[in-house]
């Protein structure tokens, strides 16, 4: 068995100190999840373990002959080389034997009388028998199918971010290290790529130490995790479900000294209680739901009131109207007589194979990309914010808390309280030490967080997300989770991560290729438990399907006037909603309350589940005969 040892690394960036006297130890078959807050060191620990930037000080140990293969969040390729020579020119020893014995080869062939290239040939032929390098051509070209990128002819010049990531995969992979460091391999990886991934890594030889923000993938493929946090790492043993246990026990010891910041831990806490006499796949996800909590609460030095609680201008009923629309964007069919009223309070989840044109929808709804025909009508009291991929320029030079006081120096909450900009960054995860921080000095996780906030204080009532999990942490990722719970507005997000979309939406559209959509009602896991996972569909001549989790159900033709009984329910239909919300809050101050009685707590989240589901029937019958009424009864 190998063995990789690391001995007190230690580095500083800035006035940060992200690896403080960190020491640990990886063995042949261990699997290494790394999580923490953006900034907090995770790429720095792999960039010092693979030595691509060593620490400041400290050691790593291993026998000669041990090999670490690292897939960076942006591959260094050689811009000017077909897809399987950028491959093969890799500095690690399968790629450099290849090279060797092509090169011994085509010596011998011009002059095979010459002892010493027949020497150096045979010589370099039995270490690529040795080594089963004979396999590796045929090997990344499955890789590379597995990945969606078959074409080896292309130039690495002409491919995008996700494909340069996805052959950067494929070149660490071949070389079955003794060690693979994979730094976010999940993202612009389709659905069916990391079911791939997941099998594969579970067969690994090797060890495997990887960060990523892909609650699912973690759970799947880890038996250890470090948290990273102030410099300092903590390790837990065992699988992601052991270490969201380790983690509750943990956090709540803090809680009975630090009851405020506990209360988000407890919620979560008493769902996963509830559900743990009928453990199923459904369950085990409502377990993981607390996990995602733990890794932006370090220390106490980040243990704080993290749920953010921002008002919003009040949402008329007409949203988004799309009419007819039409849409093609270089040679693909985008939209084809897609037509969709979005209405208030909706959560509609956009999802599908890459390339498909779910992020040219969220630009054509921002406005940003005109339709080839048809309209997209916004209504008049919508306030839209749109979470792009690509971050707005943030000058440099600004220091974080000024760069927020820009847009506002303090918001109004839901409840009407003032909470001003340097309490919205710790809510956000950025301690009062950072407040001062120069922006240039930030990570790009964090840059990517700040440009969130700063698009949420601006109290938006409709939200545009275009892949949010892909720059941002599990810590901040819980935060807008939670904040989407309570977001009184509409919410429509374009996602590969599983779990997000589990937890932010009810409504699904479905890209499936030249126009196509699929809509779907329910959650991302049963879907891709149904039908699973989406793939390109370009033979598709129905351009917008249909499916229903439960029925599909015929439409029914709308009254024009209310009956008696429902004249009488019309009547009291606003007392019993006021009176279920009134309920609601009366539970939820009886949870923060229970202290640690996890029985109570449990018994208490059921009840709230049900209140809430009975109030969302109420408002859904509300709506039902506001029209009605509206319409002349």
């Amino acid at each position: 068995m190998k063995q990789l040892r690391a001995t007190d690394l230690h580095s500083v960036y800035g006035e940060k100190t992200l690896l403080d006297k960190v020491s640990f130890l990886i063995e042949t078959g261990d699997r290494v999840g790394i999580v923490g807050v953006n900034g907090t060191g995770k790429t720095t620990l792999l960039n010092a373990v693979s030595k691509v930037v060593p620490a400041d000080s400290g050691q790593i140990e291993t026998p000669n002959d041990y090999t670490i293969g690292y897939l960076q969040q942006e591959p260094p390729l050689d811009e000017n080389k077909k897809v399987m020579d950028a491959i093969f020119s890799g500095a690690q020893p399968v790629f450099q034997l290849i090279r060797d014995y092509q090169a011994a080869l085509a010596e011998y062939s011009e002059n095979p009388a010459d002892e010493k290239r027949l020497s150096r040939y045979t010589r370099l032929e039995q270490q690529m028998t040795q080594q089963d390098a004979w396999l590796a051509e045929s090997e990344v070209k499955n890789i590379l199918t597995q990945l969606h990128l078959p074409n080896l002819d292309l130039q690495i010049s002409a491919l995008s971010g996700g494909q340069r990531k996805r052959v950067g995969l494929a070149q660490v992979l071949i070389q079955a290290p003794d060690l693979l460091l994979l730094d976010e391999p999940t993202n612009h990886l389709d659905f069916d790529s990391i079911a791939w991934l997941e099998k594969y890594l579970a067969n690994y030889s090797g060890a495997v130490m990887t960060v990523t923000h892909d609650r699912y993938f973690l759970d799947s493929v880890t038996n250890r995790i470090f948290e990273l946090s102030f410099g300092k790492l903590y390790e837990y043993h065992g699988n992601y479900e052991k270490y969201v246990t380790a983690k509750a026990e943990r956090v709540s010891a803090e809680a009975v000294a630090e009851h405020k910041s506990a209360q988000l831990y407890k919620k979560e806490l008493a769902w996963m209680h509830a559900g743990a006499k009928a453990r199923s796949t459904k369950q085990k996800a409502r377990e993981n739901a607390f996990a995602e909590l733990a890794a932006q609460q370090g220390t106490r030095q980040v243990e704080g009131e993290v749920a953010v609680n921002l008002g919003q201008t009040r949402l008329g009923k007409k949203v988004i109207n799309i009419d007819h629309a039409n849409l093609a964007f270089d040679q693909l069919t985008i939209l084809k007589d897609f037509s969709e009223l979005v209405q208030g309070n909706e959560r509609i989840g956009i999802t599908g194979p890459n390339g498909s044109g779910k992020s040219t929808l969220l630009n054509a709804i921002a406005g940003q990309q005109p339709l080839d025909s048809g309209v997209i009508e916004i209504g008049e009291t919508v306030k839209m914010a749109y979470y792009t991929q690509i971050t707005e320029p943030i000058p440099e030079d600004k220091r974080v808390l000024a760069y927020l006081s820009e847009v506002a120096e303090e918001v109004t909450d839901s409840d009407g309280n003032h909470i001003s900009a340097a309490e919205l960054l710790e809510q956000f995860l950025f301690p009062p030490f950072m407040h001062g921080t120069l922006i240039r000095q930030l990570s790009g996780g964090e840059k990517r967080r700040l440009y969130l906030l700063k698009l949420l204080i601006q109290q938006p009532n409709v939200l545009l997300l275009d892949e949010p999990t892909n720059d941002l942490d599990i810590g901040t990722l819980t935060v807008l989770e939670d904040y989407l719970r309570s977001f009184a507005g509409t919410v429509i997000t374009v996602s590969h991560d599983r779990y997000f979309l589990d937890k932010v939406a009810n409504k699904l559209w479905i890209f499936k290729g030249q126009g196509a959509i699929i809509r779907y009602n329910g959650s991302f896991s049963d879907y891709l438990d149904t039908y699973g996972a989406p793939t390109l569909d370009v033979k598709a001549t129905k351009p917008v399907a249909e499916v229903d989790e439960k029925v599909n159900k015929k439409p029914v033709p709308k009254k024009k006037k209310l009956t008696w009984n429902e004249k009488q329910e019309w009547a009291t239909i606003e007392d019993d909603i006021a009176n279920l919300e009134s309920k609601i809050s009366a539970i939820e101050e009886e949870m923060n309350i229970s202290g640690d009685d996890f029985t109570k707590l449990a018994d208490l989240q059921k009840e709230l589940e049900q209140t809430n589901d009975a109030l969302e029937a109420k408002m859904i019958r509300w709506e039902e005969l506001s029209e009605l009424v509206e319409g002349g009864a």
